[in-house]
């Protein structure tokens, strides 16, 4: 069966801006001095994103949210099999809102970020095994 241009469409632009932000995310953590607040903010969006590409792909509606706990589950709900790397990434819902404003919140330290990370590309790589090749591309 011939796959939907459109809805390859929507997804590859999803994945490539998360693939953009994950990017973002590892070059901050890198500067001199390290912007870490805002690279732990593309760690969250690249999450996010990651998670909206699966749920474009299957056909689900998921509005405008920033919450990866609502947007894991529903992933879940979907394939069991990606529980263990939605739940990596749900403790950095809070960074797409914290670490862009002022507040009473500390900064993640540059290791957490790290960490994230790691399992934001976990995420990417199981989330791209559960797409067809067409997408990928």
């Amino acid at each position: 069966m011939p796959l939907d241009p459109a809805l390859v469409d929507e997804t590859r632009a999803w994945l490539r801006e998360a693939v953009r932000d994950l990017r973002s995310a590892e070059l901050l953590l890198r500067d001199d001095p390290q912007l870490v607040s805002r690279s732990a903010f593309h760690t969250q969006q690249a999450a996010e994103k990651i998670l909206k590409a699966f749920l474009t792909w299957r056909g689900e509606r998921f509005g405008k949210t920033h919450n990866l706990v609502k947007l894991g589950n529903a992933c879940v709900k979907l394939e069991p099999g990606l529980e263990e790397v939605t739940s990596g990434v749900a403790p950095t819902s809070g960074w797409a809102v914290e670490t862009r404003y002022p507040g009473e919140w500390e900064d993640p330290a540059p290791e957490e970020v790290e960490e994230a990370l790691g399992k934001v590309r976990q995420l990417l790589e199981a989330v791209l095994a559960q797409l067809p090749p067409e997408v990928k591309a």
